[in-house]
């Protein structure tokens, strides 16, 4: 997994992005710790395992039900469960190595 600190990308508040296993960091908030890198690297796995492709229409798809459900674009990311599985292990920094397949699904 590489990190490619920039100006500009990912928009707004957020801090970065791994699209492809390339993580996007805004440099103006600072180099990633440890744990948002295990994030990161995190959906790598996940990423990996769905084939890419299918990771992001996963992700858009769960994003658009959880919009509906929550009302709240904030709401709707924080709990799409690929995102909720690397919220919830980001700080185990040996999670990569006995993350089962899939296990994004225990947090639909």
């Amino acid at each position: 997994m590489k990190v490619i600190y920039n100006r500009y990308f990912p928009f707004g508040s957020y801090w970065a992005i791994n699209l492809l296993g390339l993580v996007f960091a805004r440099r103006d908030r600072g180099r990633l710790g440890p744990e948002e890198l295990n994030h990161e690297y995190i959906h790598t796995l996940q990423q990996r395992e769905m084939l890419f492709v299918v990771f992001f229409l996963w992700y858009l798809l769960e994003w658009l039900v959880r919009l509906v459900q929550y009302r709240s674009p904030h709401l709707a990311y924080r709990n799409i469960s690929m995102e909720r599985e690397a919220y919830a292990m980001q700080r185990d920094l040996q999670y990569r190595l006995h993350r089962p397949l899939f296990a994004w699904r225990k947090w639909l």
